[in-house]
């Protein structure tokens, strides 16, 4: 399956899940609430699929999988059988209206502590928080050294590389001094202070990640693996030597051993390349081979694999996990708010709004990834749609309980003239967030 074929897929099942999960909040407290539920709708538009129930609800699979609803015998909609006056929607407590409305966003809380105490029960796989600077970088300036292990991020320890990585992002939207506690390569712990009050406002989470420069550390400059049969191994390369020099450049890591065998094949095949074994340097003659293997593009190869990468497995018993997942909803939630909070303000720009494309794409990522990783974007997408619903903006769920809220405090229903009018500046407010989110996504695409 290619990228986009990929992305759409894994989008229509993100978004299958999620708004059948969301809607099936406010299906089941309706019927709960006694209100008559006309039909159960995924998606928008015309019907693909649909079928009628028993009690008369009518379920359907629409065109357009962004959205659902759940249609309710509503007298704002039209005349209302007065036999049916008793499962009439509006004509329930206010209390009733309110915990129907809200069991959407409710039901996208359920599924995000589900979802992350399934991830830490299968576990996830991950790579353990050793990192690097990009050379000039803020980090490096800051004094963090090739190898550097973190082990704390403001106080809060992380035990792998994903972790770290959201724990530093959420940060840089406050751009203030984010203390590190790392372990170097000699054993030491030492205090890193990175100066992010340093970085321009107004700017997306990307754009900071670039100028702090913070990487993971890059594999060494090991064979630590050499294919029986291939140039490196005919010329005499064994496993566990030290990769030197290609054609009398040094080498680094062996991500720059890699780029400068591609380099210097590409003028010549015939390659000159230093590896020290038990102390000693010794020097080999290889003839790179153009090939393409596991179905991938053909390249200049020689046969040689890096050492794996350390790993990091996060995994709990059922109810150590339990607990966690309740921790990381609340400190995932946090940080909605706290995004949300810092672009209203004007201090976090609003480049970072991610509309359908970039979800489709971290989508398809996620899932190529293992099914725990998708499962927590499951869980990360379900905890945004709770936040977002949960907003004062009419046509949104939150909009609906700022209505019913204010008729508990007034003792009335708000007008219907002054509903319309929320209406409509909801609406305006809605697509005009969708539309920065698309733009966004649109632009990340363009060459900066």
């Amino acid at each position: 399956m290619n990228s986009l074929l990929g992305s759409v897929f894994w989008l229509l099942v993100t978004l299958g899940v999620l708004v059948t999960f969301h809607e099936f909040g406010h299906y089941w407290i309706a019927r709960r609430c006694g209100v008559k539920v006309l039909r159960f709708s995924v998606g928008f538009g015309k019907a693909i699929w649909k079928r009628t129930a028993k009690d008369g609800t009518e379920y359907q699979v629409a065109m357009i999988p962004l959205g659902g609803y759940v249609k309710m015998l509503d007298a704002r909609e039209g005349e209302v059988d007065p036999a049916l006056a008793g499962q009439e929607f509006t004509g329930k407590p206010v209390w009733q209206r309110i915990a129907i409305v809200a069991a959407g966003p409710a039901f996208n809380l359920i599924f995000t502590v589900a979802a992350f105490w399934l991830m830490f029960m299968l576990g996830k796989p991950d790579y353990a928080p050793l990192v690097t600077a990009a050379p000039q970088s803020m980090a490096a300036e800051a004094g963090i050294h090739p190898g550097d292990r973190l082990l704390r991020i403001d106080g809060k320890p992380v035990s792998t590389w994903s972790d770290s990585l959201d724990t530093v992002a959420n940060a840089l939207l406050g751009r203030a001094p984010l203390p590190l506690d790392v372990r170097g390569t000699d054993g030491r712990e030492r205090r890193v202070v990175l100066p992010l009050q340093q970085l321009p406002a107004g700017q997306g989470i990307d754009q900071y990640l670039d100028k702090l420069g913070l990487r993971p550390a890059p594999l060494p400059a090991v064979a630590a693996t050499v294919t029986e049969g291939d140039p490196a191994q005919v010329a005499g390369m064994r496993g566990g030597d030290r990769l030197v020099s290609v054609n009398g450049q040094a080498v680094a890591d062996f991500e720059a051993f890699a780029t400068l065998v591609a380099g210097e094949a590409a003028k010549s095949p015939a390659l000159t390349v230093v590896v020290e074994r038990a102390g000693q340097p010794l020097t080999l003659h290889i003839k790179a081979r153009w090939e393409s293997k596991e179905g991938r593009p053909a390249q200049w190869l020689v046969g040689v694999r890096p050492p794996p990468a350390e790993q990091a497995l996060v995994r709990y018993g059922p109810l150590k996990a339990f607990g966690v997942a309740l921790d990381t909803t609340w400190e995932r939630a946090a940080s909605i708010f706290n995004m949300i909070g810092k672009m209203v303000s004007g201090q976090a720009s609003t480049k970072n709004l991610s509309g359908v494309i970039g979800i489709a794409q971290v989508a398809n990522a996620s899932a190529s990834m293992g099914p725990a990783w998708f499962i927590e974007f499951l869980a990360l997408v379900s905890l945004s749609l709770a936040v977002l619903n949960l907003m004062p903006i009419p046509v949104l769920d939150g909009g609906w309980l700022l209505y019913y809220l204010i008729e508990l405090v007034k003792g009335s229903p708000v007008s219907e003239r002054a509903m319309m009018a929320g209406q409509y500046v909801g609406l305006v407010l809605l697509f005009t967030l969708m539309g920065l989110a698309f733009y966004n996504d649109i632009h990340r695409f363009l060459p900066s």
